[in-house]
């Protein structure tokens, strides 16, 4: 009987857990310390920070990281964030004894303006690191007035970057001088309109319509006048013009981020991103396609296919990447000292691409592989120069993003009446591109954390994504 018991009990040893759960559920607060009047200027200043933040092109998991990392430096360490698309909230439990704190936002304006978010990582860097205590309404002056600051450049100047960005898929694809400065045109006359919508409050979707229109009437005049007789440059080429335009548009549009927000484990925040990237495409294609018919219908066919081939050589392909680094760059009001730098990067990433992409031709494995090293890269020169990591990210993959796939998706379901099949295949192939560069900066932005030390922060910002253990 003894033998017996020994044996079940030895048996259980080798079994049944020993040690407490990896994960912890549920555990009481330990801010029990905190006055209401500390904690509420505090969870104030965390709000302006994470809004100001994802306001200006932060990611999800970025932000939350920070904003904990913040809390924490004010003594505030049971903090909880988070991020459902455009509103975060802020919760403090302060023990059994005293009130929780719970507050909530609304991001009302979301953008890109790197110079801003670049700013408010100085702040945040400046308050962390420092030996003596900050007080919260003097960081809070300091935040109004980065908020308040004018662009590092004039407006024409980001229309300028939006023509650069155009022109460098066309250099991209090999094409002539003349195409470039046609599309580089195209460009500009787009942002005058969707700035002009803008200012009367229309729709995005609307914006993104007209703007398409605007750029396929363009194409459409250039057939027109070469059926009159006169041999204008580009008018045999229509589908460059077009598609640089579209990668414009779509340029701005974060499928990619959608999918890196799934994979950080906001889902909420992810699948509102990715219907907004299915309605601005869907305007896009509706833009286009009523052109097409008016043209039509006014005795200038054209045919505006949905390829522009696939460059052969690493030189092109490379020129057209930085050009459209720097383009972005530009758009996303990055300081001008670093433009150059967001080209080089998108260069670089774009050769790995051209190199990978042989040997894995499959969506996604070397967009996937590419957005590794653009990761890593962005990562580094975050910490050593304080640019910010979303924007050397996105300046790294924005040759590669999955917009002209998206947009073929789109084109072949409303081009015939048997296009569902067909269309699907790229829609699959689109999310496949999109979550490959997604999972690809994550990773290097990962494994490049981990080689300089995970904050408790940073963990917990990206703890919703694990099981228990």
């Amino acid at each position: 009987m003894r033998l017996r018991q020994h044996l079940i009990d030895l048996a259980g040893g080798w079994v049944r857990g020993a040690g407490m759960p990896t994960t912890r559920i549920a555990l009481p607060g330990s801010d029990d310390a905190i006055t209401q009047k500390h904690a509420r200027s505090v969870i104030d200043l965390c709000l302006r920070m994470g809004e100001a933040m994802l306001a200006t092109g932060a990611s999800s998991a970025d932000v939350v990281a920070t904003v904990l990392r913040l809390s924490s430096s004010f003594g505030i360490s049971g903090m909880h964030v988070d991020i459902a698309f455009t509103s975060i909230t802020v919760s403090v439990h302060r023990g059994v004894d005293e009130d929780p704190i719970s507050v909530v936002r609304v991001v009302r304006v979301r953008t890109t303006d790197y110079t801003r978010l670049q700013d408010v990582y100085r702040l945040i860097d400046d308050i962390t690191s420092s030996d003596e205590p900050v007080d919260p309404d003097a960081a809070r002056e300091r935040l109004n007035r980065i908020l308040v600051q004018p662009h590092p450049y004039r407006r024409w100047v980001m229309s300028l970057g939006k023509a650069v960005l155009a022109a460098g898929v066309v250099v991209m694809y090999d094409a002539s001088i003349v195409l470039v400065l046609v599309a580089a045109g195209s460009a500009i006359v787009a942002d005058v309109v969707t700035r002009r919508l803008e200012k009367w409050r229309v729709s995005a979707f609307f914006v993104q319509m007209a703007a398409a229109a605007v750029i396929t009437a363009i194409a459409a005049a250039l057939k027109w006048f070469s059926s009159l007789g006169l041999a204008l440059p580009g008018a045999d080429q229509p589908t460059v013009i077009v598609i640089s335009g579209i990668m414009l548009l779509l340029s701005g549009i974060g499928l990619t981020a959608a999918a890196r927000d799934a994979i950080d484990g906001y889902y909420i925040t992810a699948s509102a991103r990715g219907l907004e990237v299915l309605m601005m495409t869907l305007g896009l294609a509706v833009g286009i396609f009523v052109t097409l018919g008016v043209a039509l219908r006014l005795g200038s066919p054209i045919t505006v296919g949905t390829s522009l081939g696939r460059t052969e050589s690493i030189a092109a392909g490379m020129l057209g990447a930085g050009l459209i680094g720097i383009g972005f760059a530009l758009t996303s009001y990055v300081r001008l000292i670093i433009a150059p730098l967001m080209g080089i990067l998108a260069a670089v990433v774009f050769a790995v691409f051209f190199v990978v992409q042989p040997l894995a031709p499959e969506p996604g494995l070397a967009q996937g592989t590419a957005g590794v090293v653009a990761g890593v890269a962005a990562y580094l020169l975050y910490r050593w120069i304080k640019v910010p990591e979303a924007a050397m990210t996105m300046a790294g993959i924005i040759g590669l993003i999955p917009g002209l796939t998206v947009y073929r998706a789109i084109f072949t379901l409303m081009s015939n009446d048997h296009g569902l099949s067909s269309s699907l295949v790229e829609f699959v192939s689109a999310l496949a591109i999109g979550i490959g560069l997604a999972a690809g900066t994550t990773i290097g932005g990962h494994v490049t954390r981990r080689a300089f030390g995970l904050d408790r922060a940073a963990q917990l910002s990206i703890r919703r994504t694990r099981g228990p253990r």
